[in-house]
């Protein structure tokens, strides 16, 4: 009798990991159709939204009149803190960041009230129209006001190991200091919220945030209802880069608020003026460092004195002080070690997270340290960077964690020979020798960048993942797609274990109602996270197909092979589509979470001591530049750049990332400068005064790759690696140029160059002090 089951379907290619491929939203971006939260269409009724803003950095408020608010065109309703039902709180942590101020304002142009009007435009109008009555009182705006002051939001934290008493006894000793600016994350498309009230008090919030339970869970508060009153959806973002880490919340509840008050939907969509002035920055931090070597540079003590202007709340900065401190070593054993950490309350906006978490500031102090080491010495900074590099004998942090992954020796070693750095250096010296007025510098530096939240309980996710009869599958995770390509390579590990093509892999919004109390989109930890949670869920359905398919034919289920959308078992071969009718006609269930938490993390934060990262990411750059000594102007000439991504989920979008990241720490270190009046206002809140990196700022020779070699030891997803903050910390190879570059034009031995290094502290530098 002929056999009357359906032919199998034909064997398609399936797209696998350690794939190349585009952006999932790549098409969407290039024909200008993916969809933004401003981009969903406005439903009737509609209400825009904008803040009544404080003219004081510091003053206690003595009346408030919002009559003339309230009686301009267009407007809908004013609030003010008495509206709040539930907690006036959009901090993370301390609760000490209000919605809206009550008695007294602690940073120029702090939310006092809101305005709600039928267009953005009459909103913003009325928003300027209330009179409000002020007793200013004294302000802290800097940190060395806020150091004479002791204002602090914690007490100072100190990491320490080893005797210092061998500041003393080495042969060689040398103090210096550096000043390290903040950053502006100037995200492309900025915060923005749209909230529509749903039946029996319920709100959904479409949100550009890297952290949706967050909101929901400030707003649930807010609003006095419970979390599950509260869905918070994310399809995209235009950026992110920490700044809609805890940034987001205060646009999200304002227009929470308004949508339960009024029961119509309620749109906060800042301009890029207001974004600047009212949103948190990259810390800004001073780092003091007294240091002892021997003669070839390798470091016998090292007393480390951070400082950093955290703003009028806490918000993260507990923890991003924390991984300043955690990556002042970088590369570099640091047996007799005394860092100090002081963090001080200003009365300026809360300073938040961005890429990289406190940890650029910190790396960028010890290469400071290594590059006045080799100034000191008269020596090449590569040799006395590689003589204080971890190594099996000397691999202990200095908050007691065992360095067992270290590859940056063998980074650093493969990029000197692929870039040519010994030839380049003599010929750049000789170049500083004869040239009258240009002066040209070259730099390498490693990255030692570690992996996981710091604060524990951070590190776990979940997905939710769905087959279809017909074959495809739904895939939700807890992340956040900003444009880093999380969510392509997510699908990729999922169309893996199905073995199916991309097309059958539908990426759906991130939604709380789906992944409940997920962590934020951040710390590099995207991929590995939600990318397990995702693996576990599918392989879940995955399981069950196989039993089902090995039960038909008397296989063993570890033997069904589902590759090139066919799923084979024994001599039967079917298609995935088939197998999944299969499954729903013997009901069984096509649907499955997933769940991961990451294994052997530990910290203790009272002591400084444990082991807060499952592994490290590793880089390496050389930047060569040149400065024009009349003006203090310079050019990044050539960048040479190996990284460590282990094995690449996908190398193209890694690639994408380093060059990114790369370019934004050029920005930092170079040209980003935030300006604050003796008042307290921010001066640079615009592209015109304040200018980030453009395509003539990347180097014209930019050469990157991934390190073959590389593999995560650590059962990582696919032994992959995180990408998106370690590469930011190879521009600090552009800062070392520049030191090196002015040294040469100077002839000092102590490098005075501050970050950013902008044309007016190069020309300083270069005329002793003076412009």
């Amino acid at each position: 009798m002929a056999d009357a089951r359906p032919a199998p379907a034909p064997k398609v290619p399936t797209p696998k990991v350690h794939t190349s491929l585009k952006h999932d939203s790549a098409p969407l971006h290039v024909a200008g159709t993916a969809l933004y939260a401003d981009d969903v269409a406005e439903p009737a009724g509609m209400l825009h939204l904008a803040f009544g803003r404080s003219l004081h950095a510091h003053a206690k408020i003595t009346g408030m009149d919002l009559s003339a608010v309230r009686a301009a065109p267009g407007v809908v309703a004013v609030f003010t803190a008495a509206d709040i039902p539930g907690d006036n709180n959009v901090a993370p942590v301390a609760k000490d960041d209000k919605m809206l101020a009550t008695d007294e304002v602690v940073f120029m142009g702090q939310p006092l009230f809101l305005v709600a009007a039928t267009s953005a435009k009459a909103a913003r109008l009325a928003a300027r129209l209330g009179r409000i009555d002020y007793e200013p009182l004294s302000a802290i705006l800097t940190i060395a006001e806020a150091r004479a002051a002791n204002s602090l939001i914690e007490a100072s934290q100190v990491m320490a190991r080893g005797d210092m008493a061998a500041l003393e006894a080495a042969p060689h000793r040398v103090q210096g200091a550096l000043e390290i600016g903040g950053q502006d994350h100037f995200y492309l498309e900025g915060q923005i919220s749209v909230a529509t009230p749903m039946e029996q008090g319920g709100v959904h919030i479409l949100c550009s945030t890297q952290h949706p339970s967050e909101v929901q869970h400030l707003v649930a508060h807010l609003l006095h209802v419970n979390s599950a009153d509260v869905m918070v959806e994310v399809r995209r973002m235009g950026g992110g880069f920490g700044g809609k880490e805890t940034q987001a919340s205060l646009f999200a509840a304002a227009a929470a608020l308004v949508a339960a008050k009024t029961g119509k939907p309620a749109k906060y969509r800042v301009d890029r003026d207001e974004d600047m002035q009212i949103t948190g920055k990259r810390h800004d931090f001073t780092a003091d460092y007294d240091v002892a070597f021997d003669g070839e540079g390798r470091i016998k003590a090292l007393r480390l004195e951070l400082a950093s202007r955290c703003g009028c709340s806490a918000d993260l900065s507990p923890a991003i002080n924390d991984r300043a401190m955690f990556h002042a070593d970088n590369c570099y054993f640091l047996e007799n070690v005394e860092i100090v950490s002081h963090r001080y309350r200003t009365h300026t906006v809360s300073n938040t997270a961005f890429r990289g978490f406190g940890g650029p500031q910190g790396m960028v102090a010890i290469e400071r340290v290594m590059d006045a080491i080799a100034l000191h010495l008269g020596r090449d900074p590569v040799a006395v960077r590689q003589a204080n590099f971890y190594s099996p004998e000397r691999n202990i942090t200095p908050y007691r964690m065992e360095v067992t992954d270290f590859v940056a020796d063998r980074i650093v070693a493969d990029l000197l020979a692929a870039s040519d750095y010994a030839a380049r250096k003599a010929a750049i010296d000789a170049f500083n020798a004869s040239h009258p007025y240009l002066r040209r510098g070259i730099a390498c530096t490693p990255v030692k960048f570690g992996i996981s939240f710091t604060t524990s309980h951070l590190n776990q996710a979940g997905a939710l993942v769905h087959a279809y009869v017909d074959g495809s599958i739904a895939l939700n995770h807890g992340g956040t797609e900003m444009g880093q390509g999380l969510n392509i390579k997510v699908a990729q590990i999922v169309a893996d274990v199905f073995g199916l093509g991309l097309d059958r892999i539908r990426i759906t919004s991130t939604r709380t109602d789906k992944v409940p109390n997920t962590s934020a989109t951040a710390a590099s930890s995207g991929t590995d996270l939600n990318g397990w949670a995702a693996w576990h869920a599918a392989n879940a359905i995955r399981e069950r197909l196989a039993e089902l398919m090995a039960g038909r034919n008397g296989v063993a289920a570890d033997s069904v092979v589902f590759e090139g959308g066919v799923v084979r078992a024994g001599d039967e071969v079917l298609g995935f589509a088939e197998v999944c009718r299969l499954a729903h006609f013997n009901r069984i269930s096509l649907s499955s979470t997933g769940y991961y938490a990451t294994p052997k993390i530990h910290y203790d934060r009272k002591t400084h001591t444990g082991r807060p990262f499952l592994y490290f990411a590793y880089g390496a750059a050389v930047s060569e530049v040149v400065i024009d000594t009349f003006t203090g102007e310079h050019k990044v000439l050539r960048a040479d750049i190996l990284h460590d991504v282990g094995r690449s989920i996908n190398p193209a979008i890694d690639l994408g990332q380093v060059e990114g990241a790369y370019v934004q720490g050029q920005g930092w270190l170079t040209f980003e400068e935030l300006v604050y009046d003796p008042k307290g206002r921010l001066l640079t809140h615009a592209p015109s005064t304040y200018k980030i990196p453009c395509a003539s700022d990347r180097p014209k020779v930019m050469n990157i790759e991934l390190w073959r070699a590389g593999e995560n030891r650590e059962p990582t997803i696919h032994r992959s690696k995180a990408v998106g903050e370690p590469p930011f910390m190879l521009a600090n190879s552009v800062f070392s140029a520049l030191t090196y570059a002015v040294a040469a034009a100077t002839g000092e031995t102590r490098p005075a160059l501050d970050a950013p290094a902008t044309p007016e502290r190069i020309l300083r530098v270069l005329n002793g002090g003076a412009v």
